[in-house]
């Protein structure tokens, strides 16, 4: 491969997209010299759900990351949705951001740049073997790394997919929520990305399953666009758990999808990049990726306990009827479980499952205290 990287780098990041923008601006803060490598040319885009969580927004701005709302649309809290039941909570402080995928890499590309970060966009990294003069390669370059097989990183202690397929329709949001509805066979994501736009996305595990599929499957929600102009066309994509052994070796370092990732479920990718790219700037630093290795395992356990949590709902009918019933009669659950999820806070999330699981051993209570709520 002939090499456009001249003169050398301290870090090399192969992939331009968030992940690697991240790092990237982490890096460079540093004081690092950084170039940005990627096959594509921006703006990149991907199938996502486009909904930036309140600690990932304040994550990225740790990172001196500016994200503006207007560049977007704020959402005030999460709300879970089927069968005409449905139980919401707005989040403990701050709101979440709806926001294109292209949108928000332009802002990176934008922030990188200004910084002093190089780029060699249209440039396809065929090996590291030869890439011996930048001090350090990370490896951000998706779910299908070449550079994590290229590190022999490849050994996982689980690996699960489903798929998503996402659309945008011109509709005003009927709500300051992104709601998940469930379904028998998956979940709609609804995020309300402009005054006058929403991100409608479709995950279940079967690879065939598209929008226009599901949407008869969800009444309320296909009603409500019925009256809208979809617009672009559907892209599709996979959503992977994947917890691999180490996200290092010897120079190279993994980051965002590319060093594993959780479900889409837990709406955490951007917020678990982002702290990522800090924790990586640190030990490049250092000169130490072992307390990357060790950030990144501590990083990412309570999103992974979360989607695993989540995933409990998925297929399950009438144990996600009897939880959401749980959480209509008893909304404090659901409220401290968010506010665990997005404060990053330890007991809670302990207790509260506890309280769950209690709570579901007494499904006449349950189901008389949510008639009484609704006035039935």
């Amino acid at each position: 491969m002939k090499s456009p990287f001249l003169p050398a780098p301290d870090v090399l990041v192969v992939g331009g997209g968030p992940a690697g923008l991240a790092a990237a601006i982490a890096a460079r803060r540093q004081g690092l010299d950084v170039t940005v490598a990627d096959h594509s040319v921006p703006p990149i885009d991907k199938a996502c759900g486009e909904g930036i969580m309140p600690d990932g927004l304040a994550a990225a701005r740790e990172l001196g990351i500016r994200i503006d709302d207007l560049e977007g649309h704020p959402f005030r809290g999460i709300r879970f949705c089927e069968s005409g039941l449905s139980v919401d909570a707005a989040f403990p402080a701050g709101s979440g951001l709806g926001i294109r995928r292209t949108v928000l890499h332009r802002i990176l590309v934008d922030q990188a740049a200004a910084l002093g970060v190089r780029f060699a966009w249209g440039t396809s990294v065929t090996s590291i073997g030869g890439l011996a003069t930048p001090r350090w390669i990370i490896g951000a370059d998706g779910g299908q790394s070449r550079v994590r097989q290229w590190a022999n990183l490849e050994a996982s202690t689980r690996n699960s997919v489903r798929f998503g397929f996402r659309r945008h329709y011109r509709i005003a949001p009927w709500s300051d929520y992104m709601e998940i509805h469930w379904g028998t066979r998956g979940q709609l994501y609804i995020t309300p990305i402009d005054a006058q736009e929403l991100c409608v996305v479709l995950i279940s595990s079967d690879p065939h399953y598209r929008l226009e599929d599901a949407l008869p499957q969800f009444p309320e929600v296909a009603s409500r666009l019925a009256e809208s102009t979809a617009t672009g066309r559907e892209r599709g994509g996979a959503s992977v758990t994947r917890r691999l052994r180490s996200v290092y070796r010897g120079n190279v370092a993994l980051i965002g999808d590319a060093s594993g990732s959780v479900d889409a479920v837990t709406g955490e990718g951007l917020c678990l990049l982002f702290q990522q790219a800090a924790a990586l700037a640190r030990a490049l630093v250092a000169g130490d990726l072992a307390l990357y290795q060790k950030e990144h395992r501590r990083i990412g356990w309570r999103p992974a306990f979360m989607g695993d949590f989540m995933l409990l709902l998925d297929g399950r009918d009438r144990f996600r009827s009897r939880v959401l019933r749980a959480f209509a009669a008893q909304p404090e659950l659901f409220r401290e479980m968010l506010a665990a999820h997005v404060e990053r806070r330890t007991l809670p999330v302990l207790t509260n499952t506890l309280a769950l699981g209690w709570s579901l051993y007494r499904p006449a209570t349950i189901y008389r205290a949510a008639a009484k709520r609704s006035g039935g």
